[in-house]
């Protein structure tokens, strides 16, 4: 699941809009105001003489509205940045009862869908900490799709953690952590001026880190994974302080996926974060 609203517009209408506008008293022309903001996240969008017809009839607002679909946005951040502004059109339109009516659809909906914000008052769609994190493993798969190297290296990480759910043994552990660090390894050698074809010495090219102490923090975990026996290399058996577990394969797959960002600039940090 994407987790963003894009794919899961064409259920707002049932599940937001319809329940809206289902009470007495709701004005008639309540779309006209609803789409003057949704026409804001169009990718193509409406002249100012052809919004001003739409506007300005009811029934033409409210079907130009319902058949406006997933595609027609601009993105991601776009169809947000619509249903925050439709709240602030709803609270001056009609007054706080079918603004606070809007909220709570609008919430029910971030919670059946498992969307990646949470909601703020008044209307602030915040991302949440596993959205981001979800967000950043599909935003590596479109960048290892690209390239038949990497995506044969995120299918063997992938298929290595699979094979988790029928056997969890040591040996198996060990090698999502190594195919993890291959395809690492493989994105930072995309790197502009890399020319390295370790990790290590990849962390050492790259430029991009804030501190030494995070660019030593990534190359520490390689060490890890070069140095445990059986993960990348025979190892140093007296350097094995207990065998890993599934607690190894949680807090390796989260940590270096969270330094991917520092080893390819076609991840946009702000588009994992927003939404496109």
């Amino acid at each position: 699941m994407r987790g963003e609203f894009i794919g899961v517009w064409s259920e707002t209408w049932r599940e937001i809009w319809l329940p809206l506008i289902d009470h007495e008293g709701v004005p008639e022309d309540i779309f006209c105001e609803l789409y003057r903001e949704l026409a804001k996240g169009l990718k193509i969008q409406p002249s100012i003489e052809a919004l001003a017809d739409i506007i300005d009839n009811r029934m033409q607002s409210s079907e130009a509205f319902e058949k406006t679909g997933t595609s027609d946005f601009a993105g991601e951040r776009a169809l947000v940045a619509f249903l925050e502004a439709a709240h602030s059109a709803l609270d001056e339109f009609a007054g706080d009862e079918l603004s606070n009516r809007y909220f709570y659809l609008l919430a029910a909906f971030v919670d059946k869908f498992s969307l990646r914000y949470d909601l703020r008052r008044p209307c602030t769609l915040c991302p949440t900490l596993p959205g981001i994190f979800a967000s950043l493993v599909r935003d590596m798969r479109v960048l290892t799709g690209q390239d038949a190297h990497l995506d044969a290296l995120m299918k063997d990480f992938d298929n290595a953690v699979r094979d988790l759910r029928h056997d969890c043994a040591d040996g198996r552990i060990k090698t999502c952590i190594q195919k993890q660090v291959n395809l690492l390894e493989a994105i930072g050698r995309t790197a502009p001026g890399v020319t390295g074809t370790t990790l290590g010495a990849i962390c050492n090219q790259v430029g991009t880190w804030p501190h030494e102490k995070l660019r030593e923090a990534m190359k520490n975990l390689y060490g890890f994974a070069s140095d445990y026996p059986g993960i990348r290399h025979g190892g140093t058996p007296a350097n094995a302080l207990r065998a890993v577990d599934m607690r190894d394969m949680v807090a390796m797959s989260i940590l270096l996926a969270g330094f991917t960002p520092y080893l390819s600039s076609a991840l946009d940090a702000d588009i994992v974060y927003r939404g496109a």
